[in-house]
C-alpha cells in the first residue's frame, strides 16, 4: 500500500472516529449558546408544587392541600435501601459519572438500537430524569421533515446541559434526595413521602427493603407497576428490582432469595381532597384563612358581617393568606407552597372521633331512621310537612346542585334544567357499607331525595384551659357531605342552652340545692300569654324542687322560673360573656332553645366551665411554618374572664347531676364513664339532637339531625338527644380513655377553687322532691327532654 493511501485511510478513520464527537460538542455549544437552558439560579430556586401538609399535634400528617401531592423529605429521612434500590435500577454508575453516563449511551446505541434488545434498559441518568423532571420538555415541534428527530435531539441535549449544570451545582446526596422528591408513582403521589404514606402508610425512613423495591419499581411505569392495581406485575417488578440490588451487592443472594418470597403487603390509601384524617377541618382552614377583608354588601346578614369583621381584627388565622405575604411580596399559595401548618388537632382523638360518628350511624341511628321512613308518604319529608313546604325544599336543592348550575351556566332552558331531573341516569351514591357507595340508576330528583334522607352528625372537643381543638368531624363523611355542621351550620339548641340561665342564676347567688315550686310560669307578650309546654310528669307539678333536680330533669317549668326573674337580656348578655355570637333574639322561649347556634360556639361555650370561668376562644392551629421550616407565624391562646371560678364550679355540680341522674343518664350507665358533666338537647318534633359534655381535660359537642328539619325522627324516644347524639360522645369518650397513650383518665374529679364551702349535698333525683316522690322524673328510655 502506498504511504498517500495509507495516510489517506488513517486520516478518514480519524475523521469518522472524531466526527460524532465534534458534531455532539459543536451541537451542544449551539443548543446552550440559542436554547433556553435553565440559569445558576433557575437551578438553585426551581419551582416545584409542594403540597402544603396539615400535621397534628402528635405529629402524624393529617392530610394535604396540593395540586401535585407531594412534600419534601430531606436526606436523612431516605433509608439506604430505597437509595440502593434507585440506584442499581435507574443508574448504576451514578456515583462515578459527572451527569452523562456514556457508557450506558454506548450501551443503549449498541444493544438497544442496533440489536433491538430493549432489556438493556435506557440511558438516561438519574440527573438527567431529575433535569426532565424539574425542567418539563417542550412537546412543540415544526411539520417539516425530520422535524421530530431534530426537536427531540435538541431536548436530549438540553437535558445533558442542565444535568451537568446540576451535578456542579449539587452533590450527588442532594441530586438523589431531589429525585426522589420529584418522581410519580401513581394514585397521586409525587414525591417519596407520599408514596410511603399512599402504599404503606409509613414515613421514608421506616420502608423495608422490599417496600423500597417495590416503590422504586413504580416509576418507571407508575400505573403498570402499582401494586393496588396490578400486584402480579408489581411483585415481579419489585423482585426485578432485588435481583438487580443483589447483582450490585447491594443485599446478598440470601436477602434477594427471602425477599423475594414475601408478599406486597400493602396499607393503601389514596390520598386526595376527600381522604384523610380530619377533612372537615381541613376545609374549613381553607375557607378561614382565604378571607378576605369583609365587606357588608357580600354579607346577606348583618350579624354574619359584624362576627366576620371581629374575626378579621380579632383572629390571626381568619384571612391569614392575605393579611401575610411572601418577602417577594406575593401571596402564599396553600396549594403549590409547601407550607406546613401545625394543628391542635390529635391524631388519636380525632380517629376515634371519627369512629363514634360512623358507628353509631352506620350500627343504630340510620337503621332506625330507615325502618321509620318506610311508613311516610313522602319520603324522607314527615307526614304533617305541607306539599308546598316539600316543593320549595326541593326546588333549592335543585338550584344548588352541580347539574344544575353547570346546565345553566351552558346556556340550558330552565325548562330543559328541571326536566333533565327527571331522567334517570347511572350515578354513584353514598351507602353505609363496606363500600362506602353503592352504583346505580336513578333520577336526580330521586338522589334528592335520597341524600335529605341521611342523618348528619357533627362532633367538636376541646381542652379546657388551652382551647385547643383536639376532634374535628363535621359531617358523616366527606367525599358525599361537604356541609360542615360544625361551624357552617346553626342549628336549633333546644336545652342544651338552659345551662346558661343556671349560670346566670349562680353568678346572681343561687345554689344548685336552692328550692322553688314546681309550676308553669306563664309570660305576658302584647295581648298574648305563653306558657312554656311542661315535660315533666303530673304528679311532680306543685311540689318544691332544687334548682339541680330542674336542670337534672331539663324542667321547662323551672327554666321559666328562672327567666322571670333575670329576664332575656340578662340571659342574652350571660351567652355573650360565654361566647356566643349567633343572634340572639330577647324573647322570652330563649329559655327552652328556640334559638340557632353553631356546634363550634356551643362546645366553646361550655368549655368555660371546666376551664374554671374562663372563657378561651377555642384555637386551630398553633404554628405555621414554609416549606424550608422557618417560622411564619405561632398563635396563642385568646382568654378572657367569663364567670367566677366558684359559679363555674357550681355549673359542673348541676351538670353532673344530669348524668348521674336525669336525662345524660346513659353516659353513666351504658358507657361508664364516671365523673362527666354534661346536658342533653331536644328540639321540636325532634329535628334536633345534641349532647354536650365534658371531663376536668376534655369537652365535647355532639349534635345529630338531617339537612332539612321537615326531615325528623317521629319517635321521641329515637330522636331525643339521649338516643341520637349522646351515643356518639359516649363511644368517643370511651376510646379516649381506653388508650392511655393520650392520658384522660376514667373517673377525674373536678377541683374545688380556692376557698370553697359550699354545701351540695343535695342530689337531682327524687330525694330532692318535696315529699315522697319515687324514684324522680327521669326514666333512661322513656323521658326526653
Amino acid at each position: 500500500m502506498k504511504d498517500n493511501t495509507r495516510k489517506t485511510i488513517i486520516k478518514w478513520w480519524w475523521i469518522i472516529l472524531i466526527a460524532p464527537f465534534v458534531l455532539i460538542g459543536f451541537s451542544l455549544f449551539l443548543v446552550a449558546l440559542f436554547a433556553k437552558i435553565p440559569s445558576f439560579e433557575e437551578l438553585e430556586n426551581h419551582k416545584s408544587n409542594l403540597a402544603t401538609v396539615l400535621l397534628s399535634c402528635d405529629g402524624k400528617v393529617l392530610s394535604t392541600y396540593h395540586i401535585e401531592n407531594r412534600t419534601f423529605a430531606t436526606y436523612e429521612d431516605l433509608p439506604q435501601s430505597l437509595i440502593d434500590a434507585a440506584v442499581a435500577t435507574e443508574d448504576a454508575r451514578f456515583y462515578r459519572h459527572s451527569g452523562i453516563d456514556f457508557r450506558g449511551l454506548g450501551r443503549v446505541a449498541v444493544k438497544t438500537l442496533a440489536m433491538r434488545n430493549s432489556s438493556s434498559g435506557g440511558g438516561s441518568t438519574i440527573t438527567q430524569q431529575l433535569a426532565k423532571t424539574l425542567f418539563p420538555r417542550d412537546e412543540s415541534y415544526g411539520r417539516f421533515p425530520g422535524a421530530r428527530v431534530i426537536h427531540m435531539v435538541i431536548i436530549k441535549f438540553k437535558e445533558w446541559i442542565t444535568a451537568v449544570k446540576l451535578e456542579r451545582n449539587y452533590t450527588k446526596n442532594e441530586i438523589i434526595t431531589m429525585y426522589m422528591n420529584a418522581v410519580f408513582f401513581g394514585s397521586n403521589a409525587y414525591g417519596i413521602n407520599t408514596a410511603a404514606r399512599t402504599f404503606f402508610d409509613k414515613k421514608p425512613s421506616e420502608l423495608t427493603v422490599e417496600e423500597s423495591a417495590c416503590l422504586v419499581g413504580m416509576i418507571n411505569k407508575p400505573t403498570r407497576y402499582n401494586p393496588a392495581l396490578n400486584y402480579d406485575q408489581s411483585m415481579a417488578r419489585r423482585n426485578l428490582i432485588l435481583s438487580r440490588m443483589k447483582r450490585y451487592g447491594y443485599i446478598s443472594k440470601h436477602e434477594c432469595d427471602s425477599l423475594q418470597q414475601l408478599d406486597i403487603v400493602l396499607n393503601y390509601q389514596r390520598q386526595d381532597h376527600n381522604t384523610g384524617l380530619a377533612p372537615y377541618l381541613r376545609d374549613m382552614l381553607r375557607r378561614t384563612m382565604n378571607a378576605t377583608k369583609p365587606k357588608r354588601s357580600d354579607y346577606r346578614n348583618h350579624v354574619d358581617y359584624q362576627i366576620d369583621s371581629v374575626a378579621w381584627v380579632d383572629d390571626p388565622l381568619f384571612g391569614w393568606l392575605n393579611k401575610n405575604l411572601k418577602p417577594d411580596g406575593t401571596k402564599y399559595n396553600l396549594d403549590k407552597d409547601g407550607l406546613r401548618i401545625y394543628t391542635t388537632i390529635d391524631s388519636r382523638m380525632q380517629k376515634y372521633a371519627e369512629q363514634a360518628v360512623r358507628q353509631h350511624l352506620s350500627g343504630d341511628l340510620q337503621p332506625a331512621f330507615n325502618r321509620e321512613m318506610r311508613y311516610k308518604r313522602n319520603r324522607p319529608y314527615s307526614n304533617d310537612i305541607p306539599e308546598d313546604v316539600i316543593q320549595h325544599s326541593m326546588a333549592q336543592a335543585r338550584r344548588w346542585s352541580d347539574r344544575y348550575n353547570g346546565m345553566k351556566k351552558a346556556g340550558v332552558s330552565e325548562k330543559e334544567i328541571l326536566k333533565s331531573f327527571d331522567v334517570p341516569v347511572p350515578m354513584t351514591i353514598f351507602a353505609w357499607n363496606k363500600k362506602g357507595y353503592i352504583d346505580t340508576v336513578m333520577t336526580p330528583n330521586d338522589s334528592i331525595r335520597y341524600y335529605k334522607g341521611f342523618l348528619r352528625a357533627a362532633l367538636m372537643a376541646v381542652e379546657p384551659n388551652t382551647g385547643k381543638v383536639k376532634a374535628y368531624v363535621g359531617g358523616p363523611d366527606y367525599r358525599y357531605f361537604k356541609y360542615d355542621n360544625v361551624r357552617q351550620g346553626r342549628r336549633q339548641v333546644g336545652s342544651t342552652i338552659k345551662p346558661y340561665l343556671y349560670t346566670l342564676a349562680m353568678q346572681e347567688g343561687y345554689t344548685p340545692c336552692d328550692r322553688v315550686v314546681n309550676i308553669p310560669y306563664s309570660f305576658v307578650i302584647g295581648n298574648d300569654i305563653w306558657t312554656p309546654r311542661s315535660t315533666d310528669r303530673q304528679e311532680y307539678i306543685g311540689r318544691t324542687v332544687t334548682l339541680k333536680w330542674g336542670l337534672t330533669n331539663s324542667s321547662n317549668n323551672i327554666s321559666a322560673f328562672l327567666m322571670k326573674q333575670f329576664g332575656p337580656e340578662a340571659m342574652i348578655e350571660m351567652c355573650r360573656k360565654m361566647g356566643i355570637s349567633s343572634p340572639l333574639e330577647p324573647v322570652y322561649s330563649l329559655c327552652v332553645g328556640s334559638c340557632d347556634i353553631s356546634v363550634y360556639e356551643m362546645v366553646s361555650a361550655y368549655n368555660t366551665y371546666p376551664s374554671r370561668g374562663v372563657f378561651v376562644n377555642s384555637m386551630f392551629v398553633d404554628k405555621i411554618e414554609d416549606s424550608q421550616g422557618n417560622l411564619l407565624e405561632s398563635f396563642t391562646t385568646r382568654k378572657r374572664e367569663a364567670l367566677s371560678a366558684q359559679t363555674a364550679f357550681l355549673m359542673v355540680n348541676l351538670m353532673q347531676g344530669v348524668v348521674n341522674e336525669g336525662t345524660g343518664g346513659r353516659i353513666k350507665w351504658r358507657y361508664g364513664i364516671q365523673g362527666a358533666a354534661g346536658k342533653t338537647g331536644t328540639t321540636n318534633d325532634y329535628s334536633d339532637g345534641w349532647f354536650i359534655g365534658y371531663v376536668p381535660r376534655l369537652t365535647a359537642g355532639v349534635w345529630v339531625g338531617c339537612e332539612d328539619r321537615q326531615v325528623h325522627f317521629e319517635s321521641g324516644a329515637l330522636g331525643q338527644g339521649a338516643n341520637a347524639a349522646l351515643p356518639i360522645w359516649g363511644l368517643f369518650m370511651q376510646k379516649v380513655m381506653a388508650d392511655k397513650s393520650i392520658g384522660i383518665a376514667n373517673g377525674e374529679e373536678f377541683v374545688a377553687p380556692m376557698g370553697w364551702n359550699f354545701d351540695l349535698g343535695c342530689s337531682g333525683g327524687g330525694s330532692d322532691l318535696s315529699s315522697e316522690s319515687g324514684s324522680g322524673g327521669f326514666q333512661n328510655d322513656e323521658y326526653f327532654d
